[in-house]
């Protein structure tokens, strides 16, 4: 019933469909808003929270609230929630905000966060690992969370974007043209989806946002795939904001007076797997010399023009326990072929590739185009690593998730938000361990192991980093990964949109700040 309730209020609200450029009509704001963060190949269609990565967009468009956020220092802080406490190291006791209105109507208290909560717990591929939860008390405007094990970092997890705060009465079908399988959710921000499609989201504000007045009446989040159309856009006025735009772009809006570029260093990072089921990969000196083999610096510096940093860590130099505290191969391509020949990889016909026992050095290199740096990379290695002989064969792909699957590949090249939640913990669970998600290097290297089981349970800050430190170090010493390049992101907005700036957890891009002058 309050679905259809709700249904009924945005068809009313929504006289006329969302045009794609701004449309100002009896005296509403609208705007429109070009981004390459947002679809199937994401991983983050829909706004469920509950599934794969699609909190993120809960989160970045306005729809869905976490019981913490992060500030501008990566801090931890009460959102939805208003305090917590550790009532030993198994439990912790939360107190709610009392204010809060689903956007279904309903109120948002202890009940209905356990709900939300017991279902992310139920279906989600991260959160129960994360998490460790045991089991979830409410009593009014409080919950207690009690976990198998201790859990310092367990706040920090409530704040990623999979804990978004959503109705479950409402559910996750979506409402009226939505697509098919695209999910919409009763959310506490400050917009309402009046429409959900892999490509698009229509928004409409919140009339009854707890948080205060919402500026801007309609929004329009679109998907791009092609950098040059993303620029072109906002030129022609079609968008008035973007996210993802290619690096040659941004000289583009730079010193202009009609556009404001707005940045900031984040965790983001751009590195290589080595999937060790693959034969080829089973041979370490391969993986070292291709670690060695890539031009961090030259890509930074050409191809990113100066908006990444170069990476030896999964976390950049603002966190103790990133770049300069671990030690990584420098770009030696003498080295690297010193390391094949000793291996037993020549080039004995001549061909300017390696080969051993009559088999050219070829490495399957997977990766996909939604993040624009994933191509140029590729191309950027393949010239490289040709210098040291390694042939690679770039299959840059919207269905890299299929070919994971099957496993065809022989590095796979992805980014990841390495610290969304201020703490180490989130990259090692997620891409660390024998039993992350995505471990698409299908490794288990027992130190790391061993490390991550003290690291779960260490409450001591700086001992956390300590255990980080080494985790990472491990994983370098084998060869089983390597780190290119941390992203400094921009937001670029016409210069009349107020209130949308890039923040380093990489979410809250759209606001109840949000305003058209």
């Amino acid at each position: 019933m309050k679905k259809k309730i709700l249904t009924v209020l945005l068809t009313s609200a929504l006289v006329a469909s969302m045009a794609a450029a701004p449309v100002f009509a009896d005296g509403e704001k609208a705007f429109v808003y070009g981004t390459t963060g947002y679809g199937v190949e994401m991983g983050d269609e829909g706004l469920n929270p509950h599934n794969n990565y699609s909190g993120w967009s809960a989160l970045r468009y306005g729809v869905g609230e976490t019981l913490f956020k992060y500030n501008d220092n990566m801090e931890i802080e009460p959102w939805l929630a208003t305090d917590y406490e550790f009532v030993d190291d198994n439990t912790v006791k939360i107190t709610l905000r009392d204010d809060v209105q689903f956007s279904s109507g309903r109120t948002m208290d202890g009940e209905a966060v356990k709900e939300c909560l017991d279902h992310l717990l139920a279906v989600h591929d991260r959160a129960p690992s994360d998490l460790k939860v045991d089991h979830i008390d409410a009593d009014g405007m409080t919950i207690t969370i009690y976990t198998t094990e201790p859990c310092p970092a367990i706040i920090n997890y409530l704040g990623d974007p999979y804990g978004a705060i959503i109705d479950m009465d409402y559910g996750t079908d979506g409402v009226e043209g939505d697509s098919a399988g695209t999910a919409n959710v009763a959310g506490t921000g400050p917009y309402i989806a009046s429409k959900v499609t892999d490509t698009q989201i229509d928004l409409v504000k919140n009339e009854n946002y707890w948080g205060g007045e919402v500026s801007v009446d309609k929004v329009v989040v679109k998907t791009f795939s092609d950098a040059s159309s993303l620029a072109a856009s906002l030129q022609t006025g079609d968008i008035q904001g973007t996210y993802g735009l290619s690096y040659d772009s941004y000289a583009l809006f730079d010193g202009n007076p009609e556009y404001t570029i707005n940045s900031c260093a984040t965790s983001r990072c751009f590195f290589g797997q080595f999937n060790y089921d693959s034969e080829i990969m089973q041979d370490e000196a391969v993986r070292k010399a291709i670690c060695m083999g890539i031009d961090k610096e030259g890509f930074c510096t050409v191809l990113m023009q100066g908006r990444g940093i170069p990476a030896k860590a999964a976390f950049p130099d603002s966190f103790s326990y990133g770049n300069a505290a671990v030690t990584a191969p420098d770009y030696d391509p003498e080295g690297a072929k010193a390391v094949l020949e000793e291996a037993g990889w020549t080039d004995t016909d001549g061909d300017g590739y390696a080969d051993k026992d009559g088999q050219k050095l070829t490495v399957r290199w997977l990766t996909y185009p939604g993040r624009l740096e994933q191509p140029k990379l590729a191309e950027y290695a393949q010239a490289t690593l040709k210098e040291i002989g390694i042939d690679v064969d770039v299959n840059c792909t919207q269905d890299h998730l299929s070919i994971l699957e099957t496993g065809d590949y022989d590095v796979y090249v992805s980014s990841l938000t390495t610290a969304p939640t201020g703490d180490p913990e989130y990259f090692f669970t997620t891409c660390a361990l024998e039993s992350s998600a995505k471990n698409r290097s299908n490794h288990k290297i027992e130190e790391v192991e061993t490390l991550y089981e003290q690291l779960h349970q260490e409450f001591d800050a700086a001992k956390r980093g300590e255990l980080a430190i080494r985790m990472q170090q491990a994983m370098l010493d084998e060869s089983a990964i390597f780190f290119v390049s941390h992203l400094n992101m921009g937001i670029v907005t016409s210069s009349n949109v107020t209130g949308m700036a890039a923040h380093p957890c990489d979410y809250y891009e759209i606001t109840a700040d949000l305003n058209v002058e």
